[in-house]
């Protein structure tokens, strides 16, 4: 062995020494350090990225419940029990570029009241999809398109006339789809939409009620003799602006707000008339599972007539200002 070659092998000999000592660690858990002879060895960390999901879901179901009995009670009274069925599904995607909301509302009540057939008191089934694309990761402004669909599960009577429904299921259904920009802040659970060309049918799939014109329809075409020459259409298809906007904020502790507004007009007929659908709700947390809710629904569509009955005689007072109100206690699940 000649003088060079000695050195060379004793620093190979320690090199492979040390390799040995070196402990390769995959996992972020994985982290303990290995002693030999009371002293630490060499650690090298080859931690693996945890895999980023950029879908978040939410669930919520409620069952709100109120009731009311007498039992010779001189002041007199009538006994009553009313039950509400709510859910809210959530399904949203986000990432640095884009960001897509889903949800499905749902809302179905019933009253009960002594002496007088069961009547619906709410009926609700809603579809709400918008998807949006911004170029600058850093801007609250996103090209958007968006897509809502409404409608109801069961029949809907001016009671107490059970006979003829004035509603049923697609009868009627509307659908907006449309194209424009959307502002999101999520700190505040702020979303303004505003879209310039937005589609509108009004579906109302129940021949009799199309027939009538029911909910802006063009209806059924009659002789002298009252005999059928046409049927009345089952949709109604309009072009328009949308203006959309949602906030929900906690305003005191356990006290949330949740206001939702809805715009729209159409060029064609009646530019300017505007169909308004307004939901205000307040949300009260007693503990975990016990929640209040107070709130309201203004709508005013001009294809929509307010029909009353007096004497029996149906007198249409044409489109007005709907008001519904609400107020319950129940139990609600998050999910």
């Amino acid at each position: 062995m000649t003088f060079f070659t000695k050195p060379i092998l004793l620093l190979l000999l320690l090199s492979i020494s040390s390799y040995s000592q070196i402990k390769i660690i995959t996992s972020v858990a994985d982290t303990t350090t290995v002693k030999k002879n009371d002293q630490p060895l060499n650690t090298i960390i080859t931690a693996k990225p945890d895999t980023i999901s950029h879908w978040t879901n939410k669930n919520i179901l409620g069952v709100d419940i109120s009731e009311i009995a007498f039992v010779n009670w001189s002041a007199g009274g009538t006994s009553a029990i009313t039950g509400l069925v709510r859910a809210h599904l959530k399904r949203d995607y986000k990432d640095d570029y884009q960001v897509w909301a889903n949800e499905l509302l749902f809302r179905y009540g019933m009253n009960k009241q002594e002496g007088i057939q069961l009547r619906k008191t709410d009926d609700v089934f809603r579809i709400n999809s918008t998807y949006g694309f911004r170029k600058d990761s850093l801007s609250n402004w996103y090209h958007s398109a968006k897509l809502n669909f409404n409608t109801q599960f069961t029949n809907g009577y001016n009671y107490p006339d059970i006979e003829n429904p004035i509603s049923k299921p697609f009868a009627p259904a509307y659908t907006f789809l449309g194209i424009g920009s959307e502002y999101i802040y999520k700190p505040e659970k702020l979303n303004v939409y505003l879209s310039p060309l937005t589609l509108k049918n009004t579906a109302v799939l129940d021949q009799t009620l199309a027939n009538a014109g029911a909910y802006g329809v063009k209806k059924a075409v009659y002789d002298a003799q009252g005999n059928l020459i046409s049927e009345g259409k089952q949709s109604k298809t309009e072009l328009g602006i949308l203006v959309t906007s949602y906030i929900e904020k906690e305003i005191f502790t356990n006290i949330t707000i949740k206001n939702r507004l809805s715009l729209y007009t159409d060029y064609l007929h009646n530019f300017g008339n505007i169909d308004v659908d307004w939901q205000f709700y307040a949300d009260l947390k007693v503990n975990q599972y016990v929640k209040a809710n107070v709130g309201c629904n203004l709508v005013y569509d001009e294809d929509i007539d307010v029909i009353k009955e007096e004497n029996g005689v149906k007198i249409n007072e044409g489109p007005k200002v709907q008001l519904k109100q609400v107020l319950g206690i129940g139990l609600e699940y998050v999910f």
